[in-house]
């Protein structure tokens, strides 16, 4: 039976209950908060628990968003470009010296010392498009000089986030060349990292401070921000990894005495947040509303458009596979889905994951939001396959 005006049907919400209970049942996640949203219709549902044996989930619980930052952060430079105190394709040496006159490797396989000039400077577009040339190799294990060198600097890839302060950041970004010429290859993350130290510099304050008065408070988002302060910690849940060696869910990160319990020394434009399911949805409906919710303008609907569609071009993705897949690209800040090779894999749809174990996706051409909220942490580049089950019962429960 359908519902009444968003068109999603009710049977087949009760299906998906039944499936993501199965999950938190079995032990797979300990528990969630899933949210889908249609034509003003939101369907929550919450399931299990904030940590094991804990307290019951609650639809205002707070996660750890991580990578689902990125489109924040990245939402964030556009509005730096909308009033023209950044442009998308000028050099960035004025607010990042630290990475003015790069060297570049003459080959991936290449000694960091065995370098030629860069064709050009690094831009803001190759910031948000994850092509400046540095970000994470995704060849393992690590076998290149360079994959070496950047865990050397503390930029190893895996769920251990760098934690010095921005300019610490970048001037670790600067003792090392470039993998590839800006603008040539895709690498995922580092662009977004140097990215919010760019915002807080040609906006003279904290990245913290941006996020909130330009994006949080406008929206609402009352409860998003880089740490959990005290009185709300009752709300926060316990993040789990899978223990390799037993099968069992281990705490990674506690809630009172965390990594996200306290301000951290560097706000991290890519995977720095945390959030709840209401918060993010108020986010993703400004994206899916051309930029606006209610009264509140965030940004124009022409820079929502460059921001959800596909930047790259093939080339771009090369050895890029376990991250996009053949049927999605990537956009500013964000995932956008090109072709359809699965039942929820529809062209023009975009959004992202976090690592540890969140998920959000927006599809302009069924008015639709799907964000689904635990907290056990991704095994791989692969989604959970609570991920799987969610986003394809969503798209199965439009019924119109």
């Amino acid at each position: 039976m359908p519902s009444d005006n968003g068109g999603l049907s009710r049977a087949r919400l009760g299906r998906m209950h039944e499936v993501l209970a199965r999950h938190v049942a079995d032990g797979d996640v300990p528990g969630l908060v899933a949210l889908v949203s249609r034509r003003g219709e939101i369907h929550a549902d919450v399931i299990g628990r904030m940590a094991d044996g804990g307290a019951p989930m609650q639809r205002d619980s707070i996660f750890r968003i991580t990578s689902m930052t990125k489109p924040v952060t990245a939402v964030a430079a556009m509005m730096l470009v909308e009033e023209c105190r950044l442009r998308l394709d000028d050099p960035l040496d004025r607010w990042l010296p630290e990475l003015a006159d790069r060297k570049v490797l003459r080959s991936i396989e290449s000694g960091i010392d065995d370098t030629v000039p860069a064709q050009r400077a690094i831009t803001l577009r190759d910031l948000l498009t994850f092509r400046l040339g540095l970000g994470m190799i995704p060849v393992f294990p690590q076998r290149y000089p360079i994959q070496m060198a950047m865990a050397d600097a503390g930029f190893a890839p895996g769920p251990v986030f760098p934690s010095f302060p921005p300019d610490e950041l970048m001037r670790r970004y600067g003792t090392l060349p470039l993998a590839y010429q800006p603008g040539e290859r895709w690498l995922y993350n580092s662009g977004t990292e140097i990215l919010g130290v760019l915002i807080a510099r040609v906006a003279g304050t904290s990245l913290a401070n941006f996020l909130l008065e330009r994006i949080f408070a406008p929206l609402g988002m009352t409860d998003t921000a880089f740490y959990v302060p005290q009185d709300k910690r009752e709300r926060f849940a316990t993040s789990y990894a899978r223990d390799h060696a037993t099968g069992a869910l281990k705490v990674f990160d506690d809630p009172t005495a965390g990594k996200f319990a306290s301000p951290p020394l560097f706000e991290n434009g890519s995977a720095g947040l945390v959030s709840t399911a209401d918060d993010f949805n108020a986010f993703a409906q400004m994206l899916l509303n051309g930029g606006r919710l209610g009264s509140e303008r965030i940004l124009s609907r022409p820079s929502v458009e460059l921001m959800t569609s596909d930047q790259l071009a093939p080339e771009h993705k090369q050895g890029s596979e376990m991250f996009l897949g053949a049927a999605r690209s990537w956009g500013f800040g964000m995932s956008v889905f090109t072709g359809r090779d699965d039942l929820c894999h529809v062209p023009g749809r975009y959004g992202w994951d976090g690592g540890y174990g969140t998920s959000w996706y927006s599809d302009p051409r069924e008015a639709m939001t799907g964000i689904l909220l635990t907290q056990r942490l991704m095994d791989s580049p692969q989604p959970l396959p609570v991920f799987t089950d969610f986003w394809t019962l969503a798209y199965q429960a439009i019924d119109d």
